[in-house]
């Protein structure tokens, strides 16, 4: 018996890196009638290339399907295709509510600049890197990397297999076009893969924004929402009113920080949405 992490499944098949080698293995039929699902990122025992036993997770996510992430990285241009603000909003909360750092990259500032909105996630408190095709600031996104388990999430076309080839040239990842009919990006990863570092740790790719959909599988209560914006932090336990939804309230202190600029309006905005989301939920659904 060996133990090892899961570094790619396809069609039945989970391969696992036990240190010494890849191995490919099928999983036991009991996972199914469990409904468990062995994840990109699991620790698993292995036995006569079979998946005997899934190791306890610190984290999960079911779309991209990974598990155990110190951390995600989120890819979005600057342009082709702009970025959606909301869904990124979205994303970086459940990564919150799981303990999962978002780390955010801007590409294609060469076309467009991207510092005017990632000054917003800078000032939040989230780490934020700009990089164009001379790779100025590559070295950067290298060394966040080192010793950790990362997953790369972005919209279609956004550079992430391309970013990935720059950092780590061996990969020769597949890389798509931007369709100038659809506006977006042509698939080109179809499955979360893991790749081992140099210098210790895990990368993964995943297919696109259009194809994942992470927040039709993670549910934020309303009650928990406001912990998953760090930025609110300082203001959110002194409200005037303990049940304060930090929307609209008088003596919301939340409310009041983004009238000073201490809060961006765009995400106390995507907030509010998400807020807003999260109330029609009944409790038997979450």
């Amino acid at each position: 018996m060996e133990q090892g992490r899961i570094i790619k499944a396809i069609s039945g098949f989970y391969y696992v890196d036990t240190g010494a080698d890849v191995v490919a293995c099928k999983a036991r039929g009991v996972f199914r009638k469990q409904g468990i699902t062995p994840l990109t990122g699991d620790f698993v025992t292995i036995e006569e290339q079979t998946v005997t036993e899934i190791l306890p997770r610190k984290n999960e996510f079911l779309r991209p399907p990974a598990a155990n992430l110190d951390q995600i990285l989120f890819v979005i241009s600057s342009t082709e295709p702009e970025p959606n603000f909301f869904h990124l909003d979205q994303l970086i909360a459940i990564c919150e509510k799981k303990e999962i750092e978002p780390l955010l990259v801007i590409t294609k500032n060469d076309l467009k600049e991207g510092k005017s909105f990632g000054s917003v996630y800078e000032n939040a408190g989230f780490s934020v890197f700009y990089v164009t095709p001379e790779a100025e600031r590559d070295q950067a996104v290298y060394d966040c990397l080192k010793g950790k388990v990362t997953l790369l999430v972005g919209n279609t076309g956004v550079g992430k297999s391309t970013l990935l080839n720059r950092l780590f040239p061996a990969l020769q990842l597949k890389t798509g076009e931007i369709s100038d009919k659809l506006g977006r990006g042509r698939h080109t990863t179809r499955h979360v893969e893991m790749f081992s570092l140099p210098e210790g740790g895990y990368v993964a790719d995943t297919p696109g924004f259009g194809t994942v959909e992470i927040g039709k599988y993670e549910v934020i209560k309303k009650e928990e929402l406001a912990f998953c914006f760090r930025e609110f932090a300082p203001y959110v336990e002194k409200c005037l009113f303990k049940d304060c939804s930090h929307r609209t309230e008088k003596g919301c202190q939340v409310v009041n920080a983004v009238k000073e600029g201490k809060i961006a309006k765009s995400r106390h905005s995507s907030y509010c949405a998400l807020y807003e989301e999260a109330a029609k939920i009944k409790d038997w659904e979450r």
